[in-house]
């Protein structure tokens, strides 16, 4: 197994900065404080740079803190799927030594060695029921990438979101889709494209705001419900945070929202794909499709990258309900290890 991240950093006789600011870079700088690491600046994309202070040191340009420490360790704070951006990252990557260290998006434990070490009966088991070689490669490069922080790993097993399309996830003209987490349309466009015609779309969005732009991207298509709801394993109004795009989750405190679980919103309803990304309710949204599930097995697409424990709790989840899916797992383009789905078919 690859060497911890955190030890490793605590051993290295390297100045360490980080690059990015913001949420993500928060999350470092705690992990970095309990295990008394030190960092040494920080640094922001030229366009970024605006004399702005962050945690008590000045934003600098690459290239100043280059010039000043030589030989240093960076850490990417930030998550990115933009090409141009990622370029950078590889070409910072070619001239000193760069880490995307995991933290959870939502919730959890650092994925550490001992972490793994303690739950490796259940990645394994995890691992015996992956259906295809590059889910076998892309699991295992997940967890080294965790662990080590090395990007490598997620470029190795990277694969483009067409591939499970082709490969394993077919899609018939009298689908009922599903899309929990359905953001600005945008994965609703996506589905369409792929099918000359479908039964039905139900299209659930959280978010107030959001919600306004997903009606007006799609209200014109045919057969389509929108659904102003979060989802979970209860039904009720319940804090949820708006954070008004991709970040709105249940464990906000800000306003209440409508809860419901899936088998309360469908109600038997035949549904036959189902697509998850619900900001870390994704484990709380199986249990509530416990007769969904059971019922009609349908083909899901279930995000598996907010929780520390995602890798092994969703197929538990899953398999507790049925066990006859067979299940692939998939890295889109990006960085840190985000976008990351589990397919069960």
């Amino acid at each position: 197994m690859e060497k911890e991240l955190w030890k490793y950093l605590k051993e290295a006789n390297k100045p360490i900065v980080l690059y990015g600011m913001g949420n993500g870079a928060d999350k470092i700088i705690s992990v970095l404080e309990k295990n008394e690491i030190e960092f040494n600046g920080v640094f922001a994309s030229d366009g970024f740079v605006r004399n702005k202070v962050f945690h008590g040191h000045t934003i600098s340009s690459y290239a100043e803190l280059k010039n000043r420490f030589g030989d240093m360790i960076v850490l990417l704070c930030f998550g990115s799927s933009r090409d141009e951006v990622l370029e950078n990252v590889v070409k910072i990557k070619s001239e000193t030594e760069l880490f995307a260290p995991d933290v959870p998006v939502i919730s959890g434990e650092i994925f550490t060695t001992y972490y793994y070490e303690q739950n490796k009966s259940r990645f394994d088991a995890v691992y015996a029921r992956l259906a295809d070689d590059l889910s076998r490669k892309t699991f295992i490069n997940t967890i080294k990438y965790k662990i080590s922080g090395k990007i490598d790993y997620l470029f190795e097993c990277e694969t483009t979101p067409d591939e499970p399309y082709e490969s394993f996830l077919k899609l018939s003209n009298n689908e009922n889709f599903l899309d929990l987490g359905a953001y600005n349309g945008d994965t609703v466009l996506d589905f369409i494209s792929r099918v000359n015609s479908y039964e039905s779309i139900i299209a659930v969005e959280g978010d107030s705001k959001t919600f306004k732009k997903l009606l007006k991207n799609t209200e014109n298509f045919k057969n389509i419900e929108h659904k102003n709801l979060c989802i979970s394993n209860k039904c009720g109004f319940f804090p949820f945070g708006m954070k008004h795009g991709r970040n709105s989750s249940s464990l906000g405190d800000d306003s209440l929202a409508e809860f419901i679980t899936i088998d309360e919103l469908l109600k038997g309803k035949n549904i036959s794909f189902i697509k998850m990304d619900i900001e870390g309710e994704e484990q709380n949204a199986i249990s509530g499709a416990e007769n969904i599930i059971k019922t009609f097995k349908p083909k899901m697409l279930i995000s598996a990258y907010h929780k520390t424990e995602d890798l092994f709790i969703l197929p538990e989840k899953v398999f507790s309900i049925r066990n006859d899916y067979q299940i692939y797992m998939r890295h889109f383009k990006g960085l840190p290890a985000w976008d990351i789905n589990y397919y069960f078919i």
